[in-house]
């Protein structure tokens, strides 16, 4: 899971673009729509929605949207049917990507996301051929200076956690817990007064590749164009960044 953090902290960066601009809250209308479709508009009884939404009110959507959102799920409000989709492919470098999208069309969503890989010298592959890389995890930080590690492995790990891991580089504590268990863990820093920088549930890969500087660019240009379409809502990928390479163009 190493390298992960830090395209999970340009996303997080992103997302706070995002929100500005009243992007983010259109696709997690999209995802909550899915959710509420498929198991129910109770987020106590569907761990999916439930999970969703709390990203969403993380991110600040406002509430009556997302309740406007869970009803055009259920169909108590009339609105357009959306399906996710799981697109997997390789980036330059051999770099494994996963695409999750939530559409009206898949047609169009797949011939615009085959589009974005052969731009930037990736391609789409079968259902399956980067999966096996990756698993899915809760995923929360903290700053260092917000806790004593010993005292925080101690919180976590009674809560449910998996693991805590110190990155100096990223001035920041991760903490991994399954799907099951990150509610949980969640809550638990919230009870101590600890705001996590970020809490969400994640696909995370196994084993990374480092690649060279420019190979870098190239993939992080293809995640953030993948990243930026009206269809996708989440973009993972097995790169470690080893060094931060400057702003992309």
């Amino acid at each position: 899971m190493a390298g992960h953090s830090k395209w999970s902290n340009i996303k997080h960066k992103k997302a706070r673009e995002d929100r500005r601009k009243g992007k983010i809250f259109g696709k997690f209308s999209r995802k909550i729509i899915s959710a509420a479709r498929r198991g129910g508009g109770d987020p106590d009884k569907n761990i999916e929605l439930n999970n969703i939404i709390e990203r969403a009110r993380d991110q600040d959507m406002p509430k009556d949207s997302i309740e406007r959102a869970i009803k055009r799920g259920t169909g108590d409000l009339p609105g357009v049917e959306y399906e996710d989709a799981v697109y997997e492919g390789y980036g330059p470098g051999g770099i494994a990507i996963i695409v999750d999208v939530t559409t009206d069309n898949k047609n169009r969503s797949i011939a615009q996301i085959r589009k974005i890989f052969d731009e930037h010298n990736g391609n789409v592959g079968a259902r399956g051929c980067v999966s096996y890389l990756f698993e899915r995890k809760g995923y929360l930080t903290l700053p260092l200076e917000s806790c004593d590690e010993l005292q925080l492995f101690e919180l976590v790990v009674e809560a449910g956690a998996d693991d805590l891991k110190k990155v100096d580089e990223d001035d920041q504590f991760e903490i991994y817990t399954s799907v099951e268990n990150f509610s949980a863990v969640k809550q638990t820093l919230l009870d101590n007064d600890l705001q996590p920088q970020m809490a969400t549930i994640a696909r995370l890969p196994k084993t990374t590749v480092q690649v060279d500087e420019r190979t870098t660019r190239q993939v992080l240009r293809l995640l953030e164009e993948l990243d930026d379409h009206q269809d996708v809502q989440e973009v993972d990928s097995n790169l470690e960044i080893v060094e931060q390479p400057a702003a992309v163009d």
